[in-house]
């Protein structure tokens, strides 16, 4: 009977006033860089946003309404927001800088101990195609990490057409050439490498393959990725990324950046830059974004660019040492007698900006087991009124 669905997490008082401080915190720097949050429904239509989400058919939460249309909760909030500024507000006029804080849910087959749940918050420039866009988005995330109190992050940035470009140059054909991105995907570079040797190719190209797990570190990475793709369309994309370190440079955060040729991903919507973060002490992302120019045409939309980013709440709290909640809580324990005079003190108080309680002392078992809950303590009893810090 106490069993929770598959995924499913209760969020206790102590982590939920952590997730709390944590969304004011980057909430706050959001609005400071000029974004504005919305709110879109929890449910939407499969046939718009299951489709156009990118996330595997297998893991949309699907039911039906009343009249038999199929539904899903929403499994990512890019594609939502694409859908308000595709049908509500693309008259106000591009860019628009666009926020949320929400939870997402994603079906799992194996628990694992992954959430089918969980909390995100993110940003969305539409109709922004400089690479500028790109580095405000980064730069922001950067910032609003560092709000939330994370000091050791690594931000990698690469570039999705750039591993496609050099794949089709290789391999020739996007059955073959989404082999060797499951590999990159999954981060089973062993697994690459192995199955680069397999292929029918030559010594050359089979050397070329294996150089670009070599394309990950500083900045000195962008000429030799410029060196191992032939097509202009592959040069084109590293002179991208390029402008895109130095970008990151004007804004000062490029402490936190790391190059990343290898990048790539499942969500099939991204069509430019891309970037992960991630620390140390954490085995999953925290977050990861990039640019998708091509989502808007899946509303009957012409083509509209734009970039942003998500940050997975929950994985960023465990990586935090630690985070301040505000936890303390006045008690005002009081009296029948002076029921009117701690009702009066715990409105003052309030008012002032704390948390209080007001509890009847009649309602109590054990006082002292209260007492030791509380740093502050006010009573009312009889006709006096005593306060103690505890």
């Amino acid at each position: 009977m106490f069993e929770k669905p598959l995924g499913m997490r209760d969020t206790l008082p102590a982590l939920y006033e952590t997730k709390k401080e944590i969304r004011a915190r980057m909430s706050d720097e959001i609005e400071r860089w000029g974004y504005q949050f919305i709110e879109t429904p929890t449910l939407e239509y499969y046939e718009t946003i299951g489709s156009a989400s990118a996330i595997l058919d297998q893991q949309l939460f699907k039911l039906l309404d009343q009249q038999g249309h199929s539904l899903v909760l929403r499994p990512d909030m890019t594609a939502p927001i694409a859908r308000v500024a595709a049908s509500r507000l693309y008259q106000e006029g591009y860019p628009l800088r666009l926020a949320y804080a929400a939870n997402v849910f994603r079906a799992q087959q194996r628990e694992g101990g992954r959430p089918a749940e969980f909390d995100q918050i993110g940003i969305e420039c539409i109709g922004d195609g400089t690479i500028s866009a790109d580095a405000e988005v980064i730069a922001l995330m950067i910032a609003s990490l560092k709000k939330a109190g994370l000091k050791q992050f690594t931000v990698a940035i690469g570039h999705i057409g750039y591993v496609n470009a050099l794949f089709l140059e290789i391999v020739g054909n996007e059955e073959r050439a989404n082999i060797l991105r499951r590999y990159l995907y999954e981060k089973n570079y062993v697994g690459y490498r192995e199955h680069v040797k397999s292929l029918p190719l030559s010594s050359i190209d089979k050397q070329r393959l294996l150089q670009l797990l070599q394309l990950r570190g500083d900045e000195t990475k962008i000429s030799a990725a410029k060196d191992l793709v032939e097509s202009e369309n592959g040069r084109e994309m590293v002179d991208e990324v390029e402008i895109l370190w130095k970008n990151l440079e004007a804004f000062g955060v490029t402490e936190h950046i790391k190059i990343d040729f290898n990048l790539v991903s499942h969500m099939s919507y991204y069509t430019g830059i891309m970037f992960e973060v991630y620390a140390e002490n954490v085995g999953f992302l925290l977050g990861n974004g990039g640019r998708y120019d091509q989502l808007f045409e899946k509303f009957e939309r012409k083509a509209t660019q734009a970039t942003g980013f998500g940050i997975h709440i929950d994985r960023l709290i465990e990586a935090l040492d630690s985070v301040e909640t505000k936890s303390d809580i006045h008690c005002v324990i009081f009296s029948a007698e002076q029921r009117l005079d701690a009702i009066r003190y715990a409105q003052e108080i309030r008012e002032q900006g704390q948390r209080v309680i007001l509890q009847d002392i009649s309602g109590l078992k054990d006082v002292d087991a209260c007492t030791n809950a509380f740093s502050d303590i006010t009573y009312f009893i009889g006709n006096r009124q005593k306060r103690e810090e505890v």
